[in-house]
Formats: structure tokens, sequence, C-alpha cells
């Protein structure tokens, strides 16, 4: 074999830097140089280095590299989400990359789908593989599993949740207090009768949006009625059920409090199928794509998740660049989108007792 020509390998195995090496015509150690950027290294060596290594389409171990570094980094860090297909989890795990690679460091994502035992096991296989930090939108409410890791040296930040029994920073939304703001605005419609549909009541974040919901009628001086309450979970299908459950009911409600995205969309769909978008009035909690392309649009309690994402990134790095501070929860406000769907009126009562609705909509006068 010459200088320049490729050794013959089999084609299942990796190439190796002993490949690379005898192909240049230089140590092993030469190689090892090269690929971490030693200076002292001669320009010309480590460019025939680098042609032979890309003649044999070889590419560094970069974990077992950063292991022998002496901070022990890996350039990587890990994110865990509720699921990655979901539209607030992707414009979070996006932001959070974004700000990553302006650091060179690559992010590892899992989807938990709200299984506490499965964010077990991701964030353990996670640090297994020598994450520098962690980004978790937790599904558990105890992350206490991660004590020893944390005192390793694991840095870790807390998205959408508060960790439970682990001392960790978090960025958080205004659950409770978005709430407040989206049911007010439907009682300032003059609606009295409002439906709730959200996530399950154990998620915290849910229980959060509920709790601001129970204070908003407390504050109006109306009862709370289970009737018109569902707690869904986060399936579509699901909250096209229950919204058929509540608008089929006697003394239907006149307005729907919506507190999940996938949610929302479930009760979008039932409102159309029954014909009765233009009468109920509906406001969700967080934002997703053509809310503002429907007739009527879909008023919303958004988050603003780039900020979320990017202060969670941001905190991550601080840590990782050696901040000791005492730890703490950022919380980031959400706003109020008025689009029509949380404008309609409520239905006003008719001289014969009847209630008829302030818009002359097919469909919205329930004695048709």
């Amino acid at each position: 074999m010459t200088q320049g020509e490729a050794a013959p390998r089999s084609t299942r195995s990796r190439p190796t830097m002993r490949e690379v090496a005898a192909l240049a015509g230089v140590a092993i150690k030469t190689v090892s140089r090269v690929f971490n950027d030693v200076p002292t290294v001669d320009p010309a060596i480590v460019a025939r280095v680098r042609e032979a290594a890309e003649k044999l389409g070889y590419r560094p171990n970069l974990t077992a590299s950063s292991l022998r570094r002496g901070d022990g980094r890996t350039a990587t860090i890990g994110m865990l989400v509720e699921d990655a297909a979901n539209p607030f989890s992707a414009v979070l795990t996006r932001t959070v990359e974004n700000v990553a690679r302006e650091r060179g460091v690559l992010v590892l994502v899992g989807s938990l789908d709200e299984d506490p035992t499965r964010e077990r096991e991701l964030a353990q296989a996670l640090v297994d593989r020598r994450v520098d930090g962690l980004v978790i939108v937790p599904a558990g409410r105890d992350q206490s599993y991660l004590i020893s890791e944390q005192r390793s040296g694991t840095r870790m930040v807390f998205v959408d949740r508060e960790a439970g029994l682990l001392d960790a920073d978090a960025v958080v939304s205004e659950n409770r207090q978005g709430a407040i703001i989206a049911v007010n605005h439907l009682l300032k419609a003059g609606h009295c009768r409002i439906a709730y549909l959200g996530d399950r009541a154990s998620i915290p974040t849910a229980a959060q949006r509920f709790d601001g919901y129970r204070h908003a009628l407390e504050v109006a001086h109306l009862a709370y009625d289970d009737e018109i309450v569902r707690h869904v979970g986060s399936s579509e299908e699901a909250a096209i059920a229950a919204a058929e459950q509540v608008l089929s009911l006697p003394d239907p409600p006149t307005a729907l409090f919506t507190s999940q995205n996938f949610v929302t969309t479930g009760a979008v769909r039932a409102l159309r199928a029954m014909g009765r978008q233009d009468c109920v009035a509906q406001v969700g909690f967080d934002d997703f794509p053509l809310a503002d392309m429907l007739s009527p649009g879909i008023s919303v309690i958004a988050q603003d998740v780039e900020r979320v994402g990017r202060t969670a990134a941001e905190m991550l790095f601080r840590r990782l660049d050696g901040d000791e501070s005492p730890t703490r929860t950022v919380t980031v406000p959400t706003r109020l989108i008025k689009r029509g769907s949380g404008e309609i009126p409520a239905e006003r009562p008719r001289h014969d007792g009847s209630r008829r609705s302030h818009r002359t909509a097919p469909g919205c006068d329930r004695d048709r």
C-alpha cells in the first residue's frame, strides 16, 4: 500500500484512527492531537491528516475525546419534554437547540408522555451518556432520584413545572393568573355559565389553571358546577367527546375555557360539528397553529414559549460556566390574544323567557 492510498477494510466497520494515521503517514498520537485542535501541530500535517480522514470517511469519537479532556465535558445536553409532537414542546425544543448551537453544543431530546417511570429511565440514559446538563419538563412529582447526579456536577433546569423534592432552577409560565384572565374575559362578555375542559388534574400546570378557573368564578360570586367540568387529559378525541357532553346538557354552558392546546382543538372540532362555533364562546390556554385562520379565530392565553426556552437554556449554560448562586424559579408572563371566539357575547333573554344570542348566526337559537 502506498501513501495516499486507502487501506482496504470491511464495509461493516467504521474507519479507525489507526487507519487515518497509516494513510497520512503519521503517528496515532498526531491524529489525536489534530482532532483535539492542539495548536502546536504543523499546519501541513493537519491538512494531511484531515485529507486522510476525509478519504476514509473517519469521524472522531467525540464522547471518548471529551472523557480524556480535563473537564470531562461532552458538549451535549439532554432535554426531556412531554411530547415532541406537541406545538409547545416543539417550539421549546427548537429554542433550546438554537441557544445550544451558538455554543457548539448538541441537544439530545426525548418524549416522556407524562410517564414518571419513563422520565427516570430517559434521564438516567442521558446521564449515562455523560451529558453536561439536563433541561426537563418533569412528568412526575419526585425528582429526588437526580440528587446524586446533581452532586456529581450534572447541571439541570426544569421547565413548565418546578422539580419535586429537588433544589433546582426552574422556568415556568403564569398558569393560574393566565386562567383567571381567560375566565374574566368570558365574564366580561356576559357569560355566567363557563365550562372547564382541561388536562388531568394530577398534572401541576393543569391543577394551577383549574385553580385559576375556580378562583375567577368565586370572585365573580358564581357557584362552581361540577357538571360542566371535565379533566380529559391531552387527547383531542377525549376533548371532542367531553365538549359534546357538556354542550348537550339540558342547561349547557354558553362559554368554554379549554386549558390545554389539544383540548382546545378538540373543543373547536366539537363546536363546528354541532354548528355552535358562532354562539358558544371559547378561550384556550396555549396558542396553536392556524388558530387565527379559523372563523371565528380562537382567542387564547398564549405562553411566551420562546422566552421560556431561551431563559432555561441560558440558566443552564450559566451553571455550566460556574454560576453557583442560589437556585431560583423564573415566572414568564402569559398574554391574552383576542381573535373572536372569546368575544362572542352571552345569550340574552327573549321577551317570552327563552334565550337568543346577541349574534344572528345559524344554529345559535336554542329553541330552533
